[in-house]
Protein backbone atom coordinates (compact mmCIF):
# COMPACT_ATOMS: atom_id res chain seq x y z
CA UNK A 1 0.00 0.00 0.00
CA UNK A 2 2.71 2.55 0.74
CA UNK A 3 4.24 1.98 -2.59
CA UNK A 4 1.30 2.79 -4.34
CA UNK A 5 0.77 6.16 -2.00
CA UNK A 6 4.36 7.29 -2.03
CA UNK A 7 4.01 9.63 -4.81
CA UNK A 8 0.93 11.38 -4.07
CA UNK A 9 1.16 14.80 -1.74
CA UNK A 10 -2.13 15.67 -0.07
CA UNK A 11 -3.20 19.05 1.97
CA UNK A 12 -5.99 19.12 4.87
CA UNK A 13 -8.26 22.07 5.60
CA UNK A 14 -10.07 21.80 8.95
CA UNK A 15 -12.47 24.46 10.28
CA UNK A 16 -12.98 24.12 13.91
CA UNK A 17 -15.54 26.04 15.86
CA UNK A 18 -15.73 24.79 19.78
CA UNK A 19 -14.14 21.45 19.25
CA UNK A 20 -12.16 21.91 22.61
CA UNK A 21 -14.19 18.60 23.41
CA UNK A 22 -12.79 16.62 20.70
CA UNK A 23 -10.15 17.93 18.40
CA UNK A 24 -7.07 16.45 20.62
CA UNK A 25 -8.62 13.35 19.23
CA UNK A 26 -8.54 14.60 15.74
CA UNK A 27 -4.64 16.22 16.55
CA UNK A 28 -3.68 12.55 17.96
CA UNK A 29 -4.49 10.85 15.04
CA UNK A 30 -2.73 12.75 12.52
CA UNK A 31 0.35 12.98 14.29
CA UNK A 32 0.61 9.23 14.47
CA UNK A 33 -0.10 8.83 10.55
CA UNK A 34 2.08 6.93 8.71
CA UNK A 35 1.81 9.52 5.37
CA UNK A 36 1.60 12.72 6.91
CA UNK A 37 0.06 16.11 4.86
CA UNK A 38 2.40 18.70 3.29
CA UNK A 39 0.22 20.89 5.44
CA UNK A 40 -2.82 20.53 7.40
CA UNK A 41 -4.26 24.77 7.59
CA UNK A 42 -6.67 24.42 10.73
CA UNK A 43 -8.70 27.43 10.57
CA UNK A 44 -10.55 28.97 13.93
CA UNK A 45 -13.78 30.01 13.20
CA UNK A 46 -14.97 32.13 16.23
CA UNK A 47 -14.29 29.54 18.87
CA UNK A 48 -14.91 30.46 22.40
CA UNK A 49 -13.58 27.99 24.44
CA UNK A 50 -9.89 26.61 23.95
CA UNK A 51 -10.40 24.93 20.54
CA UNK A 52 -7.20 27.77 19.21
CA UNK A 53 -5.33 27.04 22.68
CA UNK A 54 -4.93 23.29 21.68
CA UNK A 55 -4.52 23.46 18.51
CA UNK A 56 -1.50 26.38 19.22
CA UNK A 57 0.30 23.44 21.12
CA UNK A 58 0.31 20.82 18.80
CA UNK A 59 1.16 23.89 15.78
CA UNK A 60 4.07 24.59 17.56
CA UNK A 61 5.52 21.06 17.82
CA UNK A 62 4.95 19.81 14.22
CA UNK A 63 5.52 22.40 11.24
CA UNK A 64 3.34 20.83 9.00
CA UNK A 65 0.02 22.21 11.43
CA UNK A 66 -0.62 25.96 10.59
CA UNK A 67 -3.41 27.73 12.77
CA UNK A 68 -5.36 30.47 11.32
CA UNK A 69 -7.26 32.31 13.57
CA UNK A 70 -10.80 34.01 12.19
CA UNK A 71 -12.89 36.25 14.20
CA UNK A 72 -16.40 35.30 15.92
CA UNK A 73 -19.53 36.20 13.57
CA UNK A 74 -22.64 37.01 14.27
CA UNK A 75 -24.17 35.48 11.43
CA UNK A 76 -23.91 31.10 12.03
CA UNK A 77 -24.88 29.61 9.10
CA UNK A 78 -23.16 26.36 7.23
CA UNK A 79 -22.00 28.80 4.67
CA UNK A 80 -19.62 29.69 7.39
CA UNK A 81 -17.67 26.67 7.16
CA UNK A 82 -17.54 27.16 3.08
CA UNK A 83 -16.05 30.53 4.35
CA UNK A 84 -13.24 28.95 6.46
CA UNK A 85 -12.37 26.27 4.66
CA UNK A 86 -12.11 28.88 1.79
CA UNK A 87 -9.78 30.39 4.06
CA UNK A 88 -7.46 27.86 4.75
CA UNK A 89 -7.47 27.03 0.95
CA UNK A 90 -6.10 30.22 0.12
CA UNK A 91 -2.82 29.16 2.28
CA UNK A 92 -2.44 26.22 0.45
CA UNK A 93 -2.95 26.77 -3.41
CA UNK A 94 0.49 27.80 -3.54
CA UNK A 95 1.91 24.35 -2.56
CA UNK A 96 2.34 21.13 -5.65
CA UNK A 97 -0.27 18.86 -4.15
CA UNK A 98 -2.63 16.12 -5.78
CA UNK A 99 -5.28 15.44 -2.81
CA UNK A 100 -6.93 18.18 -1.00
CA UNK A 101 -9.11 16.93 1.95
CA UNK A 102 -11.65 18.32 4.49
CA UNK A 103 -11.22 17.22 7.77
CA UNK A 104 -13.73 17.81 10.81
CA UNK A 105 -12.13 18.09 13.80
CA UNK A 106 -13.77 15.97 15.96
CA UNK A 107 -12.89 12.53 14.26
CA UNK A 108 -10.28 9.51 15.17
CA UNK A 109 -9.09 7.19 12.98
CA UNK A 110 -6.79 4.44 12.35
CA UNK A 111 -2.90 5.51 11.89
CA UNK A 112 -2.52 4.61 8.03
CA UNK A 113 -5.79 6.03 7.77
CA UNK A 114 -4.72 8.31 5.01
CA UNK A 115 -1.99 6.43 3.73
CA UNK A 116 -4.81 3.72 3.06
CA UNK A 117 -7.18 6.58 0.88
CA UNK A 118 -4.04 7.90 -0.64
CA UNK A 119 -3.00 4.41 -2.17
CA UNK A 120 -6.81 4.42 -3.69
CA UNK A 121 -6.67 7.54 -5.53
CA UNK A 122 -2.58 5.98 -7.42
CA UNK A 123 -4.80 2.76 -7.67
CA UNK A 124 -7.89 4.28 -9.69
CA UNK A 125 -6.95 7.95 -12.07
CA UNK A 126 -10.91 7.78 -12.73
CA UNK A 127 -11.09 8.21 -8.41
CA UNK A 128 -12.20 12.01 -7.76
CA UNK A 129 -13.99 11.62 -4.07
CA UNK A 130 -12.59 9.21 -1.54
CA UNK A 131 -13.39 8.00 1.92
CA UNK A 132 -15.16 6.00 3.84
CA UNK A 133 -18.26 4.61 6.29
CA UNK A 134 -18.23 6.04 9.94
CA UNK A 135 -18.98 5.35 13.49
CA UNK A 136 -21.09 7.52 15.62
CA UNK A 137 -22.54 6.00 19.43
CA UNK A 138 -23.35 2.74 18.43
CA UNK A 139 -24.22 4.36 14.44
CA UNK A 140 -22.07 2.54 11.72
CA UNK A 141 -23.29 4.79 8.48
CA UNK A 142 -21.82 1.93 6.25
CA UNK A 143 -24.89 -0.20 8.07
CA UNK A 144 -27.31 2.10 9.30
CA UNK A 145 -27.77 4.45 6.35
CA UNK A 146 -28.74 4.34 2.85
CA UNK A 147 -26.45 6.61 1.56
CA UNK A 148 -24.22 3.67 0.05
CA UNK A 149 -20.80 3.14 -1.22
CA UNK A 150 -21.08 6.29 -3.46
CA UNK A 151 -21.18 8.90 -0.95
CA UNK A 152 -18.78 10.01 0.95
CA UNK A 153 -19.39 11.40 4.26
CA UNK A 154 -17.80 15.07 4.97
CA UNK A 155 -16.44 14.35 8.46
CA UNK A 156 -13.48 12.88 6.16
CA UNK A 157 -13.47 14.24 2.63
CA UNK A 158 -10.85 13.74 -0.04
CA UNK A 159 -10.83 15.17 -3.59
CA UNK A 160 -8.46 14.47 -6.29
CA UNK A 161 -7.13 18.13 -6.91
CA UNK A 162 -8.55 18.14 -10.48
CA UNK A 163 -12.07 17.13 -9.45
CA UNK A 164 -12.00 19.48 -6.81
CA UNK A 165 -11.53 22.41 -8.79
CA UNK A 166 -13.50 21.42 -11.68
CA UNK A 167 -16.71 21.28 -9.74
CA UNK A 168 -15.52 24.30 -8.38
CA UNK A 169 -15.03 23.23 -4.49
CA UNK A 170 -17.16 23.88 -1.92
CA UNK A 171 -20.47 25.71 -2.41
CA UNK A 172 -21.55 27.86 0.51
CA UNK A 173 -25.28 27.29 1.30
CA UNK A 174 -26.62 28.76 4.87
CA UNK A 175 -28.63 25.95 4.73
CA UNK A 176 -26.33 22.67 4.84
CA UNK A 177 -25.73 19.98 2.29
CA UNK A 178 -22.29 21.28 1.09
CA UNK A 179 -20.30 18.64 1.59
CA UNK A 180 -23.00 16.05 -0.18
CA UNK A 181 -23.52 18.59 -3.07
CA UNK A 182 -19.61 18.52 -3.92
CA UNK A 183 -19.90 14.91 -3.80
CA UNK A 184 -22.90 14.45 -5.88
CA UNK A 185 -21.61 16.72 -8.07
CA UNK A 186 -18.34 14.99 -8.85
CA UNK A 187 -20.61 11.81 -9.42
CA UNK A 188 -22.66 13.60 -12.37
CA UNK A 189 -19.29 14.71 -14.03
CA UNK A 190 -17.94 11.52 -14.43
CA UNK A 191 -15.90 10.96 -11.51
CA UNK A 192 -15.86 8.38 -9.55
CA UNK A 193 -16.63 8.87 -5.88
CA UNK A 194 -16.41 5.78 -3.13
CA UNK A 195 -16.67 5.37 0.12
CA UNK A 196 -14.28 1.78 1.08
CA UNK A 197 -15.62 -0.03 3.57
CA UNK A 198 -12.40 -1.85 4.86
CA UNK A 199 -11.61 1.24 7.49
CA UNK A 200 -13.78 3.70 9.56
CA UNK A 201 -13.65 6.89 11.26
CA UNK A 202 -15.12 8.05 14.57
CA UNK A 203 -17.00 10.74 14.59
CA UNK A 204 -17.85 12.01 18.04
CA UNK A 205 -20.42 14.76 17.74
CA UNK A 206 -23.88 13.50 17.14
CA UNK A 207 -24.00 15.07 13.26
CA UNK A 208 -25.92 17.63 12.87
CA UNK A 209 -26.18 18.51 16.76
CA UNK A 210 -23.95 21.29 16.91
CA UNK A 211 -25.65 24.05 18.95
CA UNK A 212 -29.14 22.29 18.75
CA UNK A 213 -31.01 19.41 19.86
CA UNK A 214 -30.94 16.12 18.13
CA UNK A 215 -34.97 16.40 17.25
CA UNK A 216 -34.16 19.82 15.78
CA UNK A 217 -31.59 18.55 13.89
CA UNK A 218 -33.30 15.80 12.49
CA UNK A 219 -36.44 18.42 11.10
CA UNK A 220 -33.29 20.16 9.45
CA UNK A 221 -32.47 17.49 7.99
CA UNK A 222 -35.81 16.71 6.44
CA UNK A 223 -35.90 20.83 5.20
CA UNK A 224 -32.47 19.67 4.04
CA UNK A 225 -33.82 16.77 2.15
CA UNK A 226 -36.07 18.74 0.34
CA UNK A 227 -33.84 21.71 -0.50
CA UNK A 228 -31.49 19.12 -2.13
CA UNK A 229 -34.07 18.24 -4.38
CA UNK A 230 -34.69 14.68 -2.50
CA UNK A 231 -38.05 12.62 -4.53
CA UNK A 232 -41.30 12.35 -2.30
CA UNK A 233 -41.14 9.23 -3.00
CA UNK A 234 -38.03 8.32 -1.51
CA UNK A 235 -38.67 10.53 1.85
CA UNK A 236 -42.08 8.72 2.34
CA UNK A 237 -39.68 5.56 2.47
CA UNK A 238 -36.87 7.17 4.64
CA UNK A 239 -39.53 8.64 6.99
CA UNK A 240 -40.65 5.08 7.72
CA UNK A 241 -37.13 3.33 8.45
CA UNK A 242 -36.41 6.51 10.85
CA UNK A 243 -39.60 5.61 12.41
CA UNK A 244 -37.85 2.28 13.37
CA UNK A 245 -35.36 4.25 14.83
CA UNK A 246 -34.54 5.80 18.15
CA UNK A 247 -36.10 8.29 18.84
CA UNK A 248 -38.91 6.15 18.13
CA UNK A 249 -41.93 7.65 15.77
CA UNK A 250 -41.14 11.55 17.02
CA UNK A 251 -37.48 11.27 14.94
CA UNK A 252 -39.52 10.39 11.66
CA UNK A 253 -42.14 13.01 12.10
CA UNK A 254 -39.48 15.17 13.00
CA UNK A 255 -37.81 14.44 9.70
CA UNK A 256 -41.13 14.73 7.52
CA UNK A 257 -42.38 17.90 9.57
CA UNK A 258 -39.00 19.51 8.13
CA UNK A 259 -39.16 17.99 4.32
CA UNK A 260 -43.15 19.65 4.50
CA UNK A 261 -42.12 22.46 5.74
CA UNK A 262 -39.73 23.77 3.15
CA UNK A 263 -41.90 21.96 0.24
CA UNK A 264 -44.86 24.66 1.75
CA UNK A 265 -42.70 27.76 2.11
CA UNK A 266 -41.26 26.50 -1.46
CA UNK A 267 -37.73 26.73 -0.05
CA UNK A 268 -35.47 27.95 -2.42
CA UNK A 269 -32.97 25.25 -3.42
CA UNK A 270 -29.28 25.69 -3.76
CA UNK A 271 -28.43 22.91 -6.41
CA UNK A 272 -29.41 23.10 -10.00
CA UNK A 273 -32.19 21.05 -11.97
CA UNK A 274 -30.11 18.88 -13.37
CA UNK A 275 -28.30 17.96 -9.82
CA UNK A 276 -31.50 17.41 -9.07
CA UNK A 277 -32.56 14.72 -11.59
CA UNK A 278 -29.28 12.94 -11.20
CA UNK A 279 -30.18 12.99 -7.73
CA UNK A 280 -33.68 11.59 -7.99
CA UNK A 281 -32.92 9.25 -10.54
CA UNK A 282 -29.76 7.58 -8.09
CA UNK A 283 -32.79 7.76 -5.59
CA UNK A 284 -35.03 5.85 -7.22
CA UNK A 285 -32.18 3.45 -8.69
CA UNK A 286 -31.62 2.42 -4.62
CA UNK A 287 -35.66 2.24 -4.05
CA UNK A 288 -36.25 -0.31 -6.52
CA UNK A 289 -32.89 -2.68 -5.57
CA UNK A 290 -34.83 -2.63 -2.15
CA UNK A 291 -38.18 -3.79 -3.28
CA UNK A 292 -36.23 -6.13 -5.38
CA UNK A 293 -34.64 -7.40 -2.34
CA UNK A 294 -37.85 -7.34 -0.66
CA UNK A 295 -39.97 -9.80 -3.06
CA UNK A 296 -37.08 -12.15 -3.89
CA UNK A 297 -36.49 -12.35 0.26
CA UNK A 298 -32.88 -11.35 0.06
CA UNK A 299 -31.51 -9.43 2.82
CA UNK A 300 -30.82 -5.54 2.24
CA UNK A 301 -27.84 -4.27 1.83
CA UNK A 302 -28.01 -0.52 2.73
CA UNK A 303 -24.11 0.17 1.75
CA UNK A 304 -24.00 -2.28 -1.64
CA UNK A 305 -27.89 -1.37 -3.10
CA UNK A 306 -26.36 0.19 -6.50
CA UNK A 307 -23.51 -0.58 -8.44
CA UNK A 308 -21.52 2.95 -10.08
CA UNK A 309 -22.22 2.32 -14.01
CA UNK A 310 -20.20 5.51 -14.84
CA UNK A 311 -18.50 5.90 -18.14
CA UNK A 312 -14.89 6.35 -18.89
CA UNK A 313 -13.61 10.25 -18.71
Amino acid sequence: MSGLATGLKYVLITPARNEEAFIEKTLASMVAQTRLPERWIIVNDGSIDDTAGIVDNYARRFSWIELIRCPNRADRSFSGKVHAFNTGLGHVESLKFDVIGNLDGDVSFDADYLEFLLSKFAEDPRLGVAGTPFLENGYDSAVDSFEGQNHVAGGCQLFRRKCFYEIGGYIGNPAGGIDWIAVTTARMRGWKTRSFPEKRFHHYRPLGTAERSVIASLFSYGEKDYYLGGSPLWQVFRVAYRMSKQPVFIGGLSLLSGYCWAAMRRTKRPVSLDLMRFHRREQMKKLRAIFSSLLTLKSIDNFNLTTERQESR
